[in-house]
């Protein structure tokens, strides 16, 4: 997957009719900056009211994914999502002039050449992602679906249905890289058993459905009334039954159609958590409510871990990236100021150090001699060399350079440092490195605790010769 956040390059627009409401709507995608997630505006309301696209908004409703923020909705979203989340677009604004997204030809693929229309444009910031450390389950006993989230290195999705129908049997499909959407996935239409469209037009829904925008299974051949009274309904003098099979004896895209759009909706409704993630969805007979469900699931899960800020792994058996010696050759501290043991981790975005505390520190000797504490001034500086250690990842001579504070903001010391700890050290960017300038975040873990936090600004500066 790629690393760096995405949006578009242009805007565009497409129109269409709603599948529930059978409103004419137009649609623009635009570009949007970093860190501005998919959102949502209603341009034909006063003040043009924005809404996240995002779990906490939606609510209950047949057939299609509804946001409700305020009394403002927006119906049957899955499809434009999809194709935003199968394309990697982090940033966009997604502006209608009605409530309900045109439902085009029942699948993502008018979406997706929207968007490679509009071209996509690589941002300057990485991407968030979520790893899933644990599994996640959630069931819904009323319809026997289930959605299993487990960990992976990237992000999943399989799917399994079986409808008890001679034309939809048991089916499944993957989508195991997202460069496969676009052809694999999104050309998928939605679907629809003939004998339920009476009664989902008698709900008030499916105004705007046709054999255009959907696949008709038909599991039970109806009499010549019931398609009479059908092609009534829906003002079209063109729908014929020959034989159980598909309405209007469509050719289908692939063999498990059905299935891959359900993989379709999984996607799009995953994307409402607003987060990337890496994780194995193992979906079985999904549908729009269990899908937001567990969404809101793994965002809780999100906001759980976010707040417990879990220490890195710390194996002392296995080679560090850089031992003292590497380190030697890049950092210009000696004794008794040279406060990294070792980098056990490094990224693009954060560095992981060791510093080892023993009794024979000289800041012991004078520092709470009676009560030996490291000092906290000493655990900022620590910190701030394995963030030396990754500033430096971006000058191609490290000899040439060196890191110099500008600031410290935020500092806590949550428990003391003493003899015998083990320092683990995250560093992490807070933004990209710009003009030399390095925003960092760092933490000190010991054990499982936090003894240490701040955020600090350095800057790259050349030696001079």
């Amino acid at each position: 997957m790629n690393n760096f956040q995405q949006t578009l390059k242009n805007e565009g627009s497409i129109s269409g009719h709603g599948l529930h409401s059978g409103k004419t709507v137009t649609m623009t995608l635009k570009p949007a900056p970093t860190n501005h997630g998919i959102k949502f505006q209603r341009v034909d309301l006063p003040k043009q009211p924005i809404i996240d696209a995002n779990c906490d908004f939606v609510i209950p409703s047949e057939r299609s994914t509804t946001l409700d923020k305020d009394g403002i909705k927006l119906i049957t979203i899955e499809h434009i999502l999809s194709a935003l989340a199968g394309l990697q677009i982090d940033n966009a604004l997604v502006c209608v002039d009605n409530e309900e997204m045109p439902i085009l030809d029942g699948s993502a693929f008018p979406f997706v050449a929207l968007i490679k229309k509009c071209e996509i444009q690589r941002q300057e910031e990485t991407r968030e992602v979520f790893q899933l450390k644990n599994n996640l389950i959630l069931e819904d006993p009323a319809t026997g679906s289930k959605i299993i989230a487990m960990p992976s290195d990237s992000f999943k999705v399989t799917v399994m249905v079986d409808y008890n129908s001679q034309i939809v049997g048991p089916q499944h499909a993957s989508l195991d890289h997202f460069e496969d959407y676009e052809k694999e996935i999104s050309p998928c239409r939605t679907f629809v058993f003939f004998h339920e469209l009476k009664a989902l037009y008698q709900a008030g829904l499916i105004k705007g459905g046709s054999v255009d925008n959907a696949i008709v299974l038909v599991d039970k051949m109806p009499s010549q009334s019931e398609i009479d009274e059908l092609a009534k309904l829906f003002n079209r003098n063109d729908i014929e039954v020959k034989s159980e099979g598909y309405l209007n004896n469509i050719d289908l895209h692939f063999q498990n159609e059905p299935t891959r759009h359900k993989l379709l909706d999984v996607v799009g409704d995953l994307s409402l958590i607003g987060t990337s993630i890496n994780a194995h969805i193992i979906a079985t007979r999904p549908g729009h409510k269990i899908n937001t469900d567990f969404a809101k699931l793994i965002k809780a899960k999100i906001k759980e871990t976010k707040s417990k800020i879990e220490a890195p792994v710390y194996d002392p058996n296995k080679e560090p990236v850089y031992d003292i010696h590497a380190i030697q050759n890049i950092l210009p501290h000696r004794f008794p100021m040279l406060l990294v043991d070792k980098i056990i981790e490094v990224t693009d975005n954060y560095v992981v150090g060791v510093k080892n505390t023993t009794v024979n520190e000289h800041y012991f000797a004078g520092h709470f001699p009676d009560n030996h504490v490291m000092p906290g001034v000493l655990q900022i500086e620590a910190m701030a060399q394995c963030g030396g250690m990754l500033a430096l990842k971006s000058v191609e001579n490290t000899k040439d350079y060196d890191v110099y504070f500008l600031k410290i903001n935020n500092a806590k010391f949550k428990r003391k440092v003493v003899p015998g700890d083990t320092l683990v050290m995250k560093v992490e960017l807070m933004g990209p490195i710009r003009r030399g300038i390095v925003e960092m975040k760092g933490t000190i873990f010991i054990g499982n605790q936090i003894a240490t936090e701040a955020e600090m600004m350095a800057t790259i500066i050349k030696r001079q010769k």
